[in-house]
């Protein structure tokens, strides 16, 4: 995941929304540190909406409903295989 600082100062009771692989979701900024520490006093400082723990939950479950009607694959794929989705994804062999 890419890091991005915020150029705007931020103040408790600001809202965030943050991006990553696992979605979407919304904090709340509880309090201030004037230096960086360690995550457990991080996850300290900000608290998710109830309405964006829903939601990531609703997706979640959807996601694990999805994967129970996908097929999966007998096994690794083949080099010619492998070249297909290469080119599927649009990336050359080489890279």
């Amino acid at each position: 995941m890419m890091s991005r600082k915020s150029r705007t100062p931020k103040r408790w009771g600001t809202r965030l929304r943050i991006t990553n692989e696992g979605g979407e979701f919304q904090v709340e900024v509880l309090l201030l540190s004037e230096v960086r520490g360690p995550a457990s006093v991080a996850q300290t400082l900000y608290r998710e909406t109830e309405a964006s723990q829903e939601l990531r939950l609703k997706v979640a479950a959807e996601r694990k409903a999805q994967m129970q009607f996908e097929p999966l694959p007998a096994g690794r794929p083949s080099k010619r295989d492998r070249r297909k989705i290469i080119q599927f994804r649009g990336r050359t062999v080489g890279e």
